[in-house]
């Protein structure tokens, strides 16, 4: 049984989707008017092992994955003036798509090298106007909604039994806590905008309230609505958008579908830091998920960090958990391109992943599968964890000489002359021989410690080093 922490009940509850052969998940996706942050890739990552725990479970055809583009943002509006300005041929709505083109491509490209499946559909909110223009009208007919100066306005007040529980706030608390925009066409400060104006420089699609373009809420209660149905099994996405988004969701949709019960579980990541501290651009430490792979950090490596701390608590990314990331997955790739066996997902770690995606009781698992040999259970836990998608990335494949006697094995970060670690492997082998098993364990851990591993083998010694060494600290080692 899979167990989920449902946001909106505040605990673990047993996972029994609406239809087993036809799980429903849907994830807020990005504002595609820049690069994706490292941030931006946490739900993403999170999302994607719950997408592959469920598609091994109930099969990968029985699961829909819904994550959507928010293509209509004042920021992207912004991007596409400045380009007009600058001379850019093409009208403003152009503009505007070619820049969410570009920056989805972008998106693209880096998810797929942090190893993220696509979903199965990825709607752009621009492709359903026509749908949220309906949802709306339903609002106004059914008493929830109303038109003031062109723009039209969810009442709140016309919803008080729900609104507030996913966040365990009520209306006061959270007029207080928010920053509300204060507009005299507003019944209620917490009334929050379903349809606003665009003048000539704006893009816009013709309404029963004028030209216009919706407000950021409606997107995903009307794509959701048109992919899943009035009701699905799973709505995601990260805990800053528990209020005031995912709240006014619940609201708009519950009321313009009060048959279905919208999403049933729901589910929050927390935040990320770096280096302890908030990523902030004023910082120092704010960084694109471009930039580290521009950085040379493998995507698998990315991904690993990320999941090395548990969704619901905050995520801190360092350069010390990176650099052990990489270690760790060099030595994991080395045995399976050791072995040819196939893969095998061990029932004590999807146990631990099926308890509310436990990924850092996953990683454990896998460091004991490694250290027992059992590559198999190791390939199949990589595999679900999205860290091996296929054949071991070419980045972490190793490459072996032997050296009068030694066999050597250095990755390929390795290009420095490998003789000096042939001659530390024959004086440890020496030591062994002679029965100095102390002076043999202290430099071995020693070359531990340097990111160089000996093993003693039928053939001989066998040396590996994950990554450059410095021959000087070689020699002095005793």
């Amino acid at each position: 049984m899979i167990r989920l922490y449902n946001t909106k009940t505040r605990q673990k509850e047993d996972f029994a989707p609406l239809d087993p052969a036809n799980v429903r998940m849907y994830v807020c996706g990005p504002t595609v008017y820049d690069r994706a942050h490292l941030g931006n890739a946490r739900p993403v990552l999170v999302f994607d092992v719950l997408y592959r725990l469920l598609r091994h479970h109930y099969g990968e055809t029985n699961v829909t994955y819904v994550r959507n583009f928010t293509d209509v943002d004042d920021r992207i509006n912004e991007t596409a003036q400045k380009r007009k300005a600058a001379g850019a041929e093409g009208t403003m709505e152009e503009l505007i798509h070619a820049r969410s083109n570009e920056t989805i491509r972008w998106y693209h490209e880096d998810m797929d090298a942090l190893g993220a499946l696509r979903p199965t559909h990825e709607p752009r909110a621009t492709e359903y106007i026509p749908q949220m223009v309906a949802m709306i009208e339903g609002l106004i007919g059914k008493g929830h909604a109303y038109d003031a100066e062109g723009h039209v306005l969810f009442a709140v007040d016309s919803w008080k039994e729900g609104y507030g529980k996913l966040s365990g706030r009520s209306v006061e608390d959270m007029i207080a806590g928010a920053r509300v925009e204060v507009a005299p066409y507003k019944k209620n400060p917490m009334d929050f905008v379903l349809w606003k104006p665009s003048d000539d420089d704006l893009p816009g699609w013709d309404s029963p309230w004028g030209r216009g373009r919706p407000g950021w809420h409606i997107e995903c209660s009307a794509m959701a609505h048109e992919l899943l149905g009035e009701s699905f099994d799973i709505h995601g996405g990260g805990i800053d958008l528990q209020f005031p988004h995912h709240e006014n969701e619940i609201a708009q949709s519950c009321c313009a579908h009060p048959e279905g019960e919208f999403a049933r579980v729901w589910m929050h990541n927390e935040m990320l830091q770096v280096e302890g501290k908030k990523m902030s651009k004023s910082l120092g430490n704010f960084f694109t998920v471009h930039d580290l792979l521009e950085q040379g950090v493998p995507g698998e490596v990315i991904r690993f960090v990320m999941l090395s701390t548990h969704y619901r608590k905050p995520m801190d990314w360092t350069e010390k958990k990176r650099e052990e990331a990489e270690a760790t997955l060099r030595k994991w790739f080395s045995q399976l391109e050791a072995s040819l066996v196939q893969s095998n997902v061990p029932n004590t770690f999807l146990e631990l992943l099926k308890d509310d995606l436990n990924s850092p009781g996953g990683l454990a698992a896998l460091h004991r599968l490694s250290d027992s040999g059992d590559v198999a259970g190791l390939r199949g836990g990589l595999e679900i964890l999205g860290l091996l998608n296929g054949q071991v990335p070419d980045w972490a494949k190793t490459s072996g000489i032997s050296l009068e006697g030694v066999n050597v094995i250095a990755s390929i970060n390795v290009s420095q002359p490998l003789e000096p670690l042939a001659k530390i492997a024959r004086r440890w082998q020496a030591m062994r021989d002679e029965k100095k098993f102390e002076d043999s364990d202290g430099l071995k851990t020693a070359l531990n410690e340097l990111g160089i591993e000996l093993r003693s083998t039928k053939d001989g010694p066998e040396i590996e080093a994950s990554r450059a060494f410095d021959p000087a600290k070689l020699e002095a080692l005793k």
